[in-house]
Formats: structure tokens, C-alpha cells, sequence
């Protein structure tokens, strides 16, 4: 426990330390995330934050992680700069998404084929237990690149990514540190030390955001202990299985992945790329509710909690039921936000618009012998 404290002690100082400098350093050299229709903020903010994030994760793992005895974490941290470069040259270049995807493919690679993270049962859900190699790691990369992009596209409003970042890791990190696997504890518990730290330069109204560079490392981590967490709490024989871990896995992730999964969705039935950005995320719709940036964290966060609080104690139920009635429940809350959106704005901006072309100016004619102006009918005759 006190190596743990002292890893998160750690992590949580760099990044609290780095992040101011980020914040200097962006605004002399002007990186700032410029303010779009799409975008939420009115201001020019440094987008850099996930560097702050970044630092402190990875100090506090190269100090505390034997990576004799946990040889695949080289591999973790190989795919984790993959992913951290491929985000801040985002946030300072932008890229295409496709060339994001290909450097996520890789990444993913170097996780599952030498990191040995995979899926290699489905533990009950559908009724399928053991599957193919091939199936296995086909499944493997859909998930951990959907969990990437997951943190990824949830990073729309003050505070939310990283909230939902530390909400995942601290409960996946206590249950590691409770079976007894230290290096996915220490691994846990870092992102989730730095993650408190950005977040006090995060929350609304805020002075840095997190990034590509931010949202790609947490979705990356969290989805490596969201897998490793399926695979050995499923496990009969692990020092401290749990029932229905496939659905507790998706409910500690559940928020991101959801909304993630609905807007992939409706992009590709409307004929559009999947990483089509667009105005259709759970935050867009609580915020067109009238919700501020804390209130839509709060109600993120506090939605996440108590499905998860819902699993947990109906975990004897099986994965299948628990699976499809968070999906279920997911998706009608969603459905009834999007239909019961106010139309008010709308209105109102049809009617500035008719009122303005209503009220044209009126021109004027003017007799220049005499500088009198001439009535309509005047000028009409």
C-alpha cells in the first residue's frame, strides 16, 4: 500500500508541476484550441494538458515498475508513446482520422500480440464461453480501439474525460491491489494521481484542456486494465474472482463507451465516417438542456457510479441480462434526452431572422432643387 501512495504521490506532483509550465509555454508560442461552431469554449485555451498527464504517468511507472518481473509493461509504455505522440501532433497539426486509426491499430498491436492483453472468452455472454484464437484477437482489437476512441470523443466539456479517466481507475486499480497484482495497481493508480492533478487547471472554467495527446493515454490505459481486469476476475482460480466480470468491466467504462457506440451509429446509418465530428455527444445533449459544464460532469459521473453500484450487487444474474439491461437503460435515458430537446433557440432564431428581413431600411428620395424628400407616391407617378 505504501508503494502505492508513494507512485500516485508522485505522479500527481509532476503533473501538477508541469502543467503550469504547459500553460506558459502555450501561450508564447500561441498552441491554443481555436473556437469552432462545434466547439463549446468562446476563448482561445492551450489544448496541451494531456502533457502534464503524460509526464506524470510515466515518471511514476519507469520509478515504480520492475519490468523484470512485468515484462509486457515495456510494451504498455511502447504503445503509450505511440499514442501520446499521435495525440499531440493532433493538437498541434491536425491530422486525419484515418491516419490516427492506422497509428491505433498499432499501438493495439504491440498490446495484445506483446503485451499479452486479449480476450480469449467471452465468460458467458451470449452463452459463449471459449472462442477461436482468431475471433480472439479480432475481438481484441475492436474493443481496445473502441475504448481509445471512447475517452477520445467523451472529452467535449470541462472536467468530464478526466473525471470518468479517474472514476474507472481508481475502482480498477483497487481491485488489482486487492488480488494482489501490483504493477496494474501502480499503473492504475498513476493515471489516476495525475489525472487529479490536471483537473484542478481543468474543471469549469478551465485553463488548459486535455487533448489528443490526454484523452488518447487515458483511453489507451483504461482500456488495457478494462481487459486484463475481464480476464482475471472471471477466473475461478484468481486470488479474487468476481461474478459477471464482463459486465462490470463495461459498466466502469460505461458512459464513454455508450455514447461512443451511438454516435458511431448514427454516423455510418447517415453515410458518414465514424469519426465524423458532429454536435451529437450525451455532454451536447445535457448542455441543450441547460446544464453548465459541472452539472453535466456531475450527472456523467454520478450516472457511471450507480450503474456500476447496479452490477456489482446483481452480479449473480450473468453477464448476458447485465449486459443488455445496461445497454437497454443507456439508450432509453439517451433516447428520451435527444426527443425532449428544448426547441426554444431554434424558434427563437427563425424569428430574429424573419424579423430582420421584415425590417428592411427604408430608402429615401430626395429632390435635389429643393432638398425635400419626395413621398412614395411621388416617386411612383
Amino acid at each position: 500500500m505504501l508503494q502505492i501512495l508513494a507512485t500516485a504521490i508522485i505522479s500527481f506532483i509532476v503533473a501538477f508541476l508541469a502543467i503550469p509550465v504547459i500553460i506558459l509555454v502555450a501561450e508564447k508560442k500561441k498552441l491554443f484550441d481555436i473556437p469552432d461552431e462545434r466547439k463549446l469554449h468562446t476563448h482561445t485555451i492551450a489544448s496541451l494538458g494531456g502533457i502534464g498527464v503524460f509526464i506524470g504517468l510515466t515518471f511514476a511507472l519507469l520509478l515504480s515498475v520492475n519490468f523484470q518481473q512485468s515484462p509486457e509493461f515495456q510494451y504498455f509504455i511502447a504503445a503509450l508513446l505511440l499514442m501520446f505522440f499521435i495525440g499531440l501532433k493532433d493538437d498541434i497539426i491536425a491530422l486525419s482520422a484515418f491516419k490516427k486509426f492506422v497509428v491505433q491499430i498499432i499501438a493495439a498491436g504491440l498490446v495484445i500480440h506483446l503485451g499479452g492483453i486479449r480476450i480469449e472468452s467471452l465468460y458467458g455472454l451470449a452463452g459463449i464461453y471459449d472462442i477461436s484464437p482468431v475471433y480472439g484477437l479480432a475481438l481484441s482489437y475492436i474493443i481496445l480501439i473502441l475504448i481509445i476512441n471512447a475517452f477520445n470523443l467523451i472529452d467535449g466539456v470541462d472536467g468530464l474525460a478526466g473525471s470518468l479517466g479517474i472514476l474507472s481507475t481508481s475502482l480498477l486499480g483497487t481491485y488489482f491491489y486487492m488480488a494482489g497484482m501490483m504493477p496494474y495497481a501502480l499503473l492504475a493508480f498513476s493515471l489516476s494521481a495525475a489525472l487529479m492533478a490536471f483537473l484542478i487547471f481543468n474543471f469549469h472554467p478551465a485553463k488548459i484542456f486535455m487533448g489528443d495527446c490526454g484523452s488518447l493515454t487515458v483511453g489507451l490505459i483504461c482500456g488495457i486494465l478494462v481487459l486484463k481486469f475481464i480476464n482475471v476476475a472471471a477466473n475461478p482460480t484468481s486470488p479474487f474472482p468476481i461474478e459477471s466480470s464482463v459486465a462490470l468491466g463495461i459498466a466502469v467504462i460505461l458512459v464513454p463507451l455508450v455514447d461512443t457506440v451511438r454516435v458511431f451509429a448514427i454516423r455510418i446509418l447517415k453515410g458518414r465516417s465514424p469519426f465524423f465530428p458532429d454536435r451529437n455527444h450525451v455532454h451536447h445533449l445535457l448542455l441543450d438542456h441547460g446544464f453548465n459544464h459541472s452539472g453535466v460532469t456531475t450527472i456523467c459521473v454520478a450516472a457511471n457510479i450507480l450503474f456500476i453500484v447496479w452490477v456489482y450487487f446483481c452480479r449473480s444474474l450473468g453477464n448476458t441480462p447485465l449486459v443488455i439491461g445496461l445497454f437497454f437503460i443507456c439508450y432509453v435515458i439517451l433516447g428520451a434526452l435527444f426527443y425532449t430537446l428544448p426547441r426554444r433557440k431554434l424558434v427563437i432564431q427563425r424569428q430574429i431572422i424573419s424579423s430582420l428581413q421584415e425590417k428592411k431600411p427604408a430608402s429615401k428620395v430626395i429632390d435635389l432643387s429643393t432638398k425635400k424628400e419626395l413621398g412614395n407616391e411621388k416617386v411612383k407617378g
